[in-house]
């Protein structure tokens, strides 16, 4: 008797899910050079350091819409949930670099703004994200 082969494909959830891993490593670096070109305009005076959390803010939400942007891209079923896993991934890898460097973290210091610009900025790519037009038979 001959035993079944199992398929040695992965499913497409696990390829979705390491797109928006790779979108939310994306979106960390493009943040992280954000933020590196806030401080450098900050050190020069073009920026006041009282704009600096809004300047965060910014950097996130432009982050999570690159990394969203390429998760989207390459995930053609459910852009919506893709971009929002982006800014999810977003916010869990800012959270933890924040509990790394400061031992300890409150929602009450600016993460709620934090977690709102991932989330949107993630969304962004997922609701502007066109499906393809159905051919019509005749």
């Amino acid at each position: 008797m001959k035993k079944k082969e199992r398929k040695t494909e992965d499913p497409q959830w696990i390829n979705a899910m390491c797109d928006v891993l790779i979108g939310g490593v994306l979106a960390g670096v493009t943040t992280i050079l954000v933020l590196l070109l806030c401080a450098v305009l900050v050190s020069a005076g073009a920026v006041p350091v009282s704009a600096m959390y809004c300047v965060v803010l910014a950097a996130c939400a432009a982050g999570a819409l690159a990394g969203g942007t390429f998760a989207v891209r390459k995930i053609f079923r459910r852009p919506l949930l893709a971009g929002l896993g982006v800014g999810i991934v977003l916010f869990l890898l800012l959270l933890t670099a924040g509990l790394i460097a400061y031992k300890g973290t409150s929602i009450a210091n600016g993460g709620a703004g934090i977690l709102c610009a991932c989330l949107c900025g993630g969304a962004i790519p997922g609701l502007l994200a066109r499906k393809p037009k159905k051919k019509r038979r005749r």
